[in-house]
């Protein structure tokens, strides 16, 4: 469908006094927006053709004009993301024994624990609390299956309950800034092992001292592919 540009309102006639004697600047191209399509509005002479466009070629096509990088990533970084609440990084810590903290009472002494851990995946946006999941070895494909992680302050969308901590800005620095948190038994602490599927604290209380995290207590939580399709909200 076509029509003469005299069916076109002028909004852009005012932007400049005609006492500057500056030429005007032809309209060559505009999109309109509606609620169910995009519209395509080219100018060539005193045609004017309109035709239904695809919202993703618009992004495509103005994302050719675009320039930009990650920067440094962190050395375990496993891939990139980037989503309209901002860049989202997935970072890999192996198996290993790490040291936590639980703290169960605002005037008690934290008990501290010494355990091992299987692989961990944390999702992390600079500054905010990340996401944690677990492996039994480091994805190397989408259809690795993801395991719950079995500690204490992280709801079961593995999203991590960060209370008053504050998470650094730096995404490398996000793992150790959670192990370094004080741990509370008061969040969701269900559904994390095989043994003790109550209480997430009981399964630290027998780890305790061990060297090697029992891969076998690890409940599934999905895939790679899911964490990498995953709305992060």
């Amino acid at each position: 469908m076509s029509k003469t540009r005299e069916d076109h309102a002028r909004p852009y006639d005012w932007a400049l006094p005609e006492k500057l004697e500056i030429p005007p600047d032809p309209l060559r191209l505009r999109l309109d927006f509606h609620h169910q399509a995009v519209v395509l509005y080219t100018f060539e002479g005193e045609v004017v053709a309109t035709k239904i466009v695809a919202a993703m070629e618009v992004a495509h096509s103005l994302a050719e004009e675009l320039s930009f990088g990650t920067g440094l990533l962190p050395k375990n970084t496993l891939w990139w993301t980037n989503t309209k609440s901002g860049p989202v990084y997935a970072l890999w810590e192996e198996a290993k024994v790490w040291k936590v903290a639980l703290q169960e009472g605002a005037l008690e002494s934290p008990r501290r624990f010494t355990i091992p851990l299987p692989g961990l995946i944390f999702l992390c946006t600079p500054g905010q609390p990340p996401w944690v999941f677990s492996m039994k070895r480091r994805p190397s494909k989408l259809s690795d299956l993801v395991y719950r992680c079995p500690l204490c302050n992280v709801f079961q969308s593995g999203k991590v309950c960060p209370g008053n901590h504050k998470f650094p800005l730096d995404i490398g620095k996000i793992p150790d800034s959670f192990f370094r948190s004080f741990f509370s038994p008061t969040a969701d602490l269900s559904h994390r092992s095989e043994m003790f599927p109550e209480n997430v604290v009981h399964l630290w209380e027998f780890l305790d001292g061990k060297k090697r995290y029992p891969m076998k207590d690890l409940i599934r939580h999905g895939t790679v592919k899911d964490l990498m399709n995953m709305n992060m909200e």
